[in-house]
């Protein structure tokens, strides 16, 4: 047996002390008399609120809150806290819990912000302004210090755990009623290694849309050092960001509604981490409408509050029981008889023609609603604006329900047109093409 070997083995042993030390510290977090709490029972975590076992049926936004309670959802997420009191409110009146974000700035900004102990002392007086004035609410169930933050490894970021750990010292000796969570983005080995024993946060959650699939798989990779409970904060379709299909000019191809609400089904079942005994539950993305890329990536409601098929899948996710009404069928949309997955090119002022195809007849019951936007599909820095685009006026020219004809926009670039299918039961459904628009296609 030579050395080398014998030091690996000297070195995982002490690691596992420090490991077993840590864990038992944190388990003190977990305060039986507390309103929310999380325990260990044999093997499995388990949230309590209000003395009762709660499992997290969830969704990441803060409206249609009615639709959510109807549903069989019970909790909701917010990652600030603007106008708190009146989600806060409206969600107890919908007896539905909170997870309320308590924003922070990224790592990176050690120079700027977390060596300058003026400016951090500051923020966490004000972190804990806000913890006090809500903490007797009885609609919060955790706070969520930070999203996505990066828990690097260097001396050069010990400001940053400072700030961490005193900001969550303060919440559990000033609320020890409710339980304190980060989100990371997807199973991240450095950054649960660095909040594992560089911080007391009390559990992790998890932004984690399509890696879903390999989501247990990842997190069994890392029991050796973590085996802490965990929340899926974020989960859903796959963001535009790792999408398998671009056209020629970089546009994303977005799947159907139809298409949309399947995949949500295939990605819970098949994926979402039920029998995990550390597993507390999971929030969809996003109970409402959100631009990003698109304004309907990833939306679940319309800017109304109608509802997708998707909303269909989650009350069926929760309670088990499938709804009685549904939205339109999509199959696809075909503009000048090519699909989105063409490469689209069409002459400024030209006159275009779009058609969407159902999977179902019932047409004359439908309404339909058209628009075309520039896109928004090209960001400098790889985020995408949460600012919708203004639609382009006066170009319809023709609107005959399912088949719309209209005037190509006279600036070169790239576009999408959109269609929105309503039924009289409350629900929609929508598609949209790509399409770019130059001189000598």
């Amino acid at each position: 047996m030579n050395k080398n070997f014998l030091n690996t083995i000297l070195f995982l042993a002490v690691l596992g002390f420090l490991f077993m030390s840590c864990n038992q510290k944190k388990k003190t977090a977990f305060d039986e008399k507390s309103s929310v709490y999380i325990k260990k029972d044999r093997e499995r975590y388990t949230v309590y609120r209000n003395g009762k076992p709660f499992v997290i049926k969830g969704a990441s936004g803060f409206t249609n809150l009615k639709a959510l309670k109807e549903a069989g959802g019970n909790t909701i997420r917010v990652w600030d806290t603007l106008h708190l009191k009146d989600i806060l409110d409206s969600a107890s009146h919908y007896q539905i819990a909170v997870v309320v974000g308590l924003p922070m700035l990224s790592s990176e900004y050690v120079d700027g912000f977390y060596n300058d102990d003026i400016k951090t002392k500051r923020f966490e007086k004000d972190i804990l302004t806000i913890v006090n004035k809500f903490k007797s609410h009885a609609s919060v169930l955790f706070w969520c210090l930070g999203n996505e933050l990066v828990f690097p490894n260097r001396p050069k970021y010990n400001k940053f755990y400072e700030t961490f750990n005193k900001i969550v010292s303060l919440i559990h000796v000033n609320d020890p009623n409710h339980p304190v969570t980060t989100t990371l983005l997807s199973v991240q080995k450095k950054n649960i290694f660095n909040i594992t024993f560089r911080t007391e946060i009390d559990f992790l959650s998890f932004n984690i849309f399509g890696a879903l699939k390999t989501f247990s798989t990842d997190i069994k990779s890392i029991d050796w050092f973590w085996k802490g409970p965990f929340l899926i904060t974020e989960w859903g379709i796959e963001g535009p960001w790792t999408v398998d299909f671009q056209n020629a000019w970089g546009a994303y191809i977005e799947s159907t509604s139809t298409k949309k609400a399947e995949q949500y089904l295939e990605l819970y079942q098949k994926y979402m981490p039920h029998k995990d005994p550390r597993y507390l539950g999971s929030m969809v993305f996003y109970w409402g409408q959100k631009q990003e890329l698109t304004p309907t990536w990833f939306s679940l409601f319309d800017e109304n509050g109608i509802k997708t098929e998707a909303v269909n899948v989650m009350q069926y996710i929760w309670t088990g029981k499938k709804a009685t009404a549904t939205a339109p069928l999509l199959n696809y949309m075909l503009l000048n008889g090519k699909g989105a997955k063409d490469d689209i090119f069409l002459k400024p002022g030209a006159v275009a023609n779009g058609e969407v195809l159902l999977a179902q007849s019932n047409q004359e019951e439908l309404s339909y609603r058209w628009e075309l936007m520039k896109e928004d599909w090209h960001k400098p820095n790889g985020i995408f604006s949460e600012k919708k685009p203004a639609k382009l006026e006066g170009l319809i020219l023709e609107d005959k329900g399912i088949r719309v004809k209209f005037k190509v926009p006279d600036q070169e670039g790239p576009y999408r047109l959109f269609v929105y299918i309503y039924n009289h039961n409350g629900y929609l459904a929508t598609t949209n093409t790509p399409f770019y628009v130059i001189s000598n296609p």
